[in-house]
């Protein structure tokens, strides 16, 4: 069995196309349909089930994804004479939510390079419907989320934890003294949020949507930490998850509001594609990134 008709295999499978494969391989499209119809021929089974111009792996396929990753990183690692302990070299793509970057990149990441030097990380950042997009087509290798907890089995959770979340407001705010809040009573605040459909602020709106009301914030931005310090100022009122406010609160300067019927499970989650090729650099920092709690 060849090794590259393999590799060709798991680009097709990671990448669910012929011609995008063929591009990242450096072939042309016909080499690629000529590899693959080699492999079936040679497996005699069907790798890939072929509708009009769109292609999903069959059990087979499937199947056969897991042996070809074990079998070409094991190629690899053989053909650069790597042993178990030599050092992970390589670029990994994580997309993240704005507002994990700092709590996620900050505290360790200079440990992390002093550890793994030849690694190198790019952060995306992004709603949670364009990470997955970007998952599904191998632009990335990495998602961090902080949404609804997310249960597809397309994608292996690597490390999940619930986080905090609550509507806060400036110390000096007369809703700080308030020690219970309906939450149509907050409808005419001035809210500063995060941008529409933007994780937690997207399932804000869905629990006023609920309850047929509508949120017109007087101002959205993407920056979590800004928004906090905008809070402090007693510009409006926000919605934002407890590590971000959680010095303002200390220091005395926002209060996280008791407001019934605003209990929102939120959660922070790394994920991968099933069907990606887990790399040494990818594992690396899949367990730097999967040690790092934010509560």
């Amino acid at each position: 069995m060849d090794l590259k008709s393999l590799s060709t295999f798991i680009q097709v499978a990671e990448l669910n196309s012929f011609s995008r494969a063929a591009d990242k391989l450096g072939y042309a499209q016909p080499t690629v349909s000529f590899q693959i119809k080699q492999l079936e021929s040679e497996l005699s089974v069907q790798l890939f089930d072929r509708i009009g111009h769109t292609i999903c792996l069959t059990d087979d396929g499937r199947n056969l994804l897991a042996y070809a990753q074990q079998i070409c990183h094991l190629a690899d690692e053989m053909i650069a004479g790597k042993a178990t302990d030599a050092e992970p070299t390589g670029n990994i793509h994580i997309a993240m939510a704005d507002s994990l970057c700092a709590p996620m990149m900050l505290e360790k990441f200079a440990k992390f390079h002093e550890m793994f030097p030849s690694i190198s990380v790019k952060i995306t950042t992004a709603g949670t419907d364009k990470m997955f997009d970007l998952l599904d087509h191998n632009e990335i290798d990495i998602v961090c989320t902080l949404d609804s907890h997310i249960y597809n089995t397309s994608y292996l959770i690597c490390s999940e934890e619930k986080i905090g979340v609550h509507i806060v407001c400036s110390s000096q705010n007369p809703l700080a003294l308030c020690e219970n809040i309906e939450i149509s009573e907050l409808l005419n605040e001035p809210f500063i949020l995060t941008e529409k459909g933007m994780s937690y602020r997207r399932l804000l709106d869905e629990l006023f949507a609920k309850m047929s009301l509508e949120l017109n914030p007087i101002l959205e931005l993407g920056s979590a930490d800004i928004i906090c310090k905008l809070v402090e100022e007693n510009a409006g009122i926000s919605f934002l998850p407890d590590y971000v406010t959680e010095n303002a609160v200390k220091n005395g300067k926002v209060v996280r509001l008791n407001v019934s019927g605003a209990q929102v499970d939120l959660w922070k989650q790394i994920l991968y594609h099933r069907d990606k090729w887990v790399t040494a650099p990818m594992k690396s920092v899949l367990d730097y990134i999967s040690n790092i709690t934010i509560n």
